[in-house]
């Protein structure tokens, strides 16, 4: 009889290296990873190319007629093995991953039409288990008895400073002060919004890793993820 498989819900603010962790997760248990934040920024980026949202507007109507016609997808790419994200059937992995997407995410996010289709869709990817998933509202709407629940935080300057070596690694022309702005303004809309707050689960496992390295955070959660499939 194989190993036990398990549902892993990892939520936690902005920039706090979530999808990272979960991919190399996901990669070490042989599970399948979904990261629902490429869902939200597809329909942002779908949102912004309609010419629905931008710095001034968000045509709200607009884009909860369009969403039936909207699918999301993720393939592995054959070269790193990972998932990336294609909306209607276009690989859009690059470009939901800018500050010019970012920007809009949350408001996105606050929609209770959009987050109804893409917790549905969330709820059927975890049917058999063996999956890691993060986002805001995994561990309490999504998955709430999801056997592993993590919690990740860090400071906003520390966030916005990982964030930002990030996107000018990526050839982003984007200021320190752009970064954090968003950090922070990503935080109020996430935390204050009436649908699926962002907020830690009463039994989930709060990671603060402001002075973790990588491999620091990636071995303290593998020995959560490995007790947790052992107490399944």
């Amino acid at each position: 009889m194989g190993e036990k498989k398990i549902i892993i819900a990892i939520d936690g603010h902005s920039s706090t290296g979530k999808s990272t962790v979960a991919k190399q997760l996901a990669k070490k248990l042989h599970y399948i990873y979904v990261d629902t934040g490429a869902m939200y920024r597809a329909i942002a980026l779908y949102a912004m190319r309609k010419g629905y949202i931008d710095e001034s507007h968000f045509d709200q109507e607009k884009l909860e007629k369009d969403l039936p016609e909207i699918v999301i997808n993720f393939e592995i790419n054959p070269d790193t093995g990972l998932a990336e994200a294609l909306l209607n059937n276009e690989n859009i992995e690059k470009e939901i991953r800018t500050l010019k997407v970012s920007k809009h995410v949350s408001k996105i996010a606050a929609v209770s039409a959009v987050r109804r289709k893409l917790v549905e869709q969330q709820n059927n990817m975890g049917i058999d288990k063996g999956i890691v998933m993060d986002g805001r509202d995994i561990g309490t709407v999504v998955f709430p008895n999801a056997e592993l629940k993590l919690f990740m935080t860090a400071t906003a300057k520390d966030r916005a400073e990982r964030r930002y070596i990030e996107l000018k690694e990526r050839g982003e022309n984007v200021t320190y002060e752009d970064v954090l702005m968003n950090v922070v303004n990503r935080d109020h809309i996430d935390s204050t919004r009436k649908d699926s707050p962002l907020r830690k689960a009463s039994d989930a496992i709060k990671i603060d890793n402001s002075n973790l390295t990588l491999q620091q955070q990636f071995d303290q959660i593998l020995k959560l993820a490995q007790t947790a499939i052992e107490n399944a």
